[in-house]
């Protein structure tokens, strides 16, 4: 007889750790007991679910590094204990959290689930209900002993996407994420259906690796029609800083200006990681495709392909933080390591 799985619930905070005080209107925290008063379906799950709460609850968008060493290293001590794990986290910052725990987890065998609600749970129409139980099934579902989905992962509305592709894209609806250059690894509706060419499988016999090291000193430099080069110059001369995003037009396009290209090219040679980002949702840098970006290949300029903003941000705090070694940096943003871009 195949034993009880059992999830481990992680309450970070966000609305949907959130109810309304019946007295005052006010939203309040809430804790597993009360969860379990809102939401008498997860006594009918068949699946042993337990409980952490972060002490006090976190706002989204006070979410840190320290936040992402802490869930980590929280789902690390219990990682033999569980079959998956649900991480209950507001939506502001749900994608960076995401992007940040797939880099962490090497040779991940488990599903980490993120998922969160637009409305508190105790609302007559929040989200949160359907957001959560689906998410406790899919981080409970195996087959032939192995997990369906051993990645970090966001469930929204009824789409299970790749954490570390993913972007909120709306604050108003409750359809609030996409994943705009990789497709669905499933779709909840009557029955699940997991799309399993899309999902990624760890090596046979290899162990779990936890890694935290984490290096803050990167900087976004988001380009627009008359950027001046004061603002430029000062970002690419922040005091320790090891990388810059920059995020491009179109295909990875910039500005041909001479100032523009040697401040790059300065900062370039000063050992400054430079990686070009489009600022376009879908579509993937191409450096060189236009004479527009030809300045940016001759600065030394590093391509993020089809990586999101999100998960460029968390791979270099995370190879930063792990590598001294420039080169070895280099190459590491030129491939993929768990999935978060498509590099042919």
């Amino acid at each position: 007889m195949e034993k009880e799985s059992a999830v481990l619930l992680i309450f970070t905070g966000g609305t949907i750790s959130m109810s309304e005080n019946p007295a005052t209107g006010a939203l309040r925290p809430i804790d597993f007991n009360r969860l379990q008063e809102l939401m008498p379906e997860l006594k009918q799950t068949g699946i042993c679910i337990k409980s952490i709460p972060f002490q006090p609850f976190i706002d989204s968008s006070d979410v840190h590094p320290e936040t992402w060493e802490k869930i980590a290293l929280t789902i690390n001590e219990n990682y033999a204990d569980f079959d998956g794990f649900v991480v209950l986290h507001g939506t502001d910052t749900m994608a960076y959290t995401a992007s940040a725990l797939s880099f962490m987890f090497e040779n991940l065998s488990k599903p980490i689930i993120l998922t969160g609600a637009q409305l508190p749970i105790g609302m007559l129409r929040s989200d949160a209900k359907e957001n959560l139980l689906t998410a406790i099934e899919i981080a409970s579902a195996k087959e032939n002993g192995h997990a369906v989905v051993p990645e970090v992962c966001i469930f929204f509305e009824d789409t299970l996407f790749r954490g570390n592709r993913t972007t909120k894209k709306n604050a108003e609806h409750f359809n609030a994420f996409n994943s705009y250059n990789y497709p669905p690894l499933a779709k909840a509706g009557v029955h699940i259906k997991y799309f399993r060419s899309n999902i990624h499988y760890p090596d046979s016999g290899t162990s779990v690796r936890l890694r935290t090291k984490i290096d803050q000193n990167i900087a976004i430099l988001k380009i627009f029609p008359g950027i001046t080069q004061q603002t430029v110059h000062a970002i690419l001369n922040i005091p320790d800083i090891k990388a810059v995003i920059l995020e491009s037009f179109g295909a990875g396009n910039a500005p041909r200006n001479n100032w523009f290209f040697n401040e790059l090219k300065d900062a370039a040679q000063r050992g400054i990681l430079i990686i070009n980002k489009s600022q376009c949702s879908t579509g993937s840098v191409e450096m060189g495709r236009y004479e527009t970006s030809l300045n940016l290949v001759s600065a030394g300029i590093i391509s993020a392909y089809d990586c999101t903003t999100e998960a460029t941000v968390a791979k270099l705090m995370y190879l930063l933080g792990e590598y001294d070694n420039i080169d070895q940096i280099k190459h590491k943003l030129s491939i993929s390591l768990c999935g978060e871009m498509s590099v042919s």
